[in-house]
């Protein structure tokens, strides 16, 4: 919760495409992805997830993600530790 007492949005974002093939995440259009939306909180995205999972059950190649997109909005505060000192060693 934050400190007005409101629950921290934690965002998700629900897409999906056709695969090329079965066997990897590379998807045949980009330009043809359904962006299904972005959710406050993990719940509504898995409830959005599967209504679109269900509605193309019948195209194996068809598959839809749920991104936490809070996770790349605010990495963990030692992960940025541990890519600020990667990127030292690179220089």
């Amino acid at each position: 919760m934050t400190a007005d007492g409101e629950k921290k949005q934690l965002l998700h974002l629900v897409f999906g495409g056709e695969l090329e093939n079965l066997n990897g995440v590379s998807f045949k259009d980009l330009g043809s992805l359904d962006i299904v939306g972005i959710y406050p909180n993990y719940a509504e995205a898995y409830r959005a997830w599967q209504a679109k999972a269900r509605e193309t059950i019948d195209n194996a190649q068809m598959r839809y993600f749920i991104v936490h997109l809070h996770r790349l909005l605010e990495p963990p505060s030692d992960l940025s530790d541990q890519l600020a000192i990667s990127s030292d060693k690179i220089l």
